[in-house]
């Protein structure tokens, strides 16, 4: 039986709800570290082949200097501004329903949507994430970019798995 692929969103967020704090500081993802620990991303990305993130994560991924980690997945970025690829990924600047819409006919893994909180939005006002698996670290951030932006209308979700660790680290999983 052919197994339907699906938007996942694979996210972490501050307790208080943010992906980012001040300046696009990352450095708090760092306080629930632990060796042999990746909470469950290694297995998650076994059943990606495709990925989706916003313009300024994509900036934020190649500020690191570090070797882009889905360099073996199809790759868009979606942006207002940029168009064409940069030899890692596609820049996408139409109708994200219609892109979402064509991934999801063809053959193919899970889509991983990777950010950051534009993306998450535009996402979420068309209803196209099937799956939301959010780590929520034990942290205060007080500002930055929240995970969930405003908006006009709400949505129920199914709590389907909830897991926790030594760390801290709360993951929620719901469809």
């Amino acid at each position: 039986m052919d197994q339907k692929r699906k938007v996942v969103l694979y996210i972490a967020t501050s307790l208080d709800g943010f992906i980012a704090g001040k300046d696009d500081d990352l450095s708090w993802l760092s306080s629930v570290e632990r060796p042999g620990e990746d909470y469950g991303y290694a297995e998650f990305v076994k059943n990606v082949d495709t990925v989706i993130m916003g313009r300024k994560t994509y900036d934020v991924v190649l500020s690191f200097g570090i070797e882009f980690s889905h360099k073996d997945r199809r790759c868009y970025v979606l942006s207002r501004s940029k168009s064409g690829s940069d030899g890692q990924v596609d820049f996408y600047n139409g109708d994200v329903r219609e892109l979402i819409d064509q991934l999801k006919k063809e053959e193919g893994k899970n889509i991983f949507i990777d950010g950051g909180a534009e993306a998450v939005k535009v996402l979420r006002e068309h209803d196209l994430i099937d799956e939301y698996v959010i780590s929520i670290i034990p942290v205060f951030l007080g500002s930055g970019i929240r995970l969930f932006q405003e908006m006009d209308h709400g949505k129920k979700l199914t709590l389907e798995s909830c897991e926790t660790f030594e760390s801290g680290l709360v993951q929620l999983r719901y469809t």
